[in-house]
């Protein structure tokens, strides 16, 4: 290990893939971590959203068709 060391060390024009593979690969898996923050956050708030369409269809305040109207809406859909 010390051997691979030395030599970027001492060829300094080694180094350079290194840093770029080494940057490339720290921002992927940065995207991977907050993309799949995002989804659980998106899904957590679809689920809440389900729920609450629920609760007020079964307390009377909504139609049931009401209900079905919002919950088979597209999530994509801009208002």
């Amino acid at each position: 290990m010390s051997s691979i060391i030395e030599t970027v060390v001492e060829n300094e024009d080694s180094l350079i893939p290194f840093v770029i593979f080494g940057c490339g690969t720290l921002i992927a898996i940065i995207a991977i971590i907050f993309t799949t923050l995002k989804n659980i956050a998106v899904n957590g708030e679809r689920e809440s959203s389900r729920r609450e369409i629920a609760a007020y269809v079964a307390e009377g305040s909504m139609s049931p068709e009401d209900g079905v109207k919002l919950l088979s809406a597209s999530p994509d859909a801009q208002a």
